[in-house]
């Protein structure tokens, strides 16, 4: 069974920095490619970062370049998102996602996602 469980989140000051964590298993999670969702409160979901298998290929969403990190350590099976500068409007649930095999970063097709955990940014 294929289980993605996130950590990290919290409160946190306009500024402030947060590490997220998504330790997976279920699935050989050196093969694939792996992702960050969030969903604001009343909006649907934003992509806002992916990492290929190998953890050598990133991108961001422009709202995030330049403030946020994605890893990943395939030896631990966890995937991280280091969020720095944080806004207010960057307040959200941040959802640790696994891609469809062949999937390609244009199409981000998911096939499982987290549970969530929960970034407010607020001062």
């Amino acid at each position: 069974e294929v289980q993605l469980v996130e950590s990290g989140g919290g409160l946190v000051q306009p500024g402030g920095s947060l590490r997220l964590s998504c330790a997976a298993s279920g699935f050989t999670f050196s093969v694939y490619d792996m992702s960050w969702v969030r969903q604001a409160p009343g909006k649907g979901p934003e992509w806002v970062s992916i990492i290929n298998s190998g953890g050598g290929s990133t991108d961001y969403a422009d709202s995030v370049k330049g403030r946020f990190t994605i890893s990943r350590d395939n030896a631990k099976n966890t995937l991280y998102l280091q969020m720095n500068n944080l806004k207010p409007e960057d307040t959200a649930v941040y959802y640790c996602t696994k891609l469809k095999y062949g999937s390609t970063w244009s199409e981000k097709e998911y096939d499982f996602w987290g549970q969530g955990t929960q970034v407010t940014v607020s001062s």
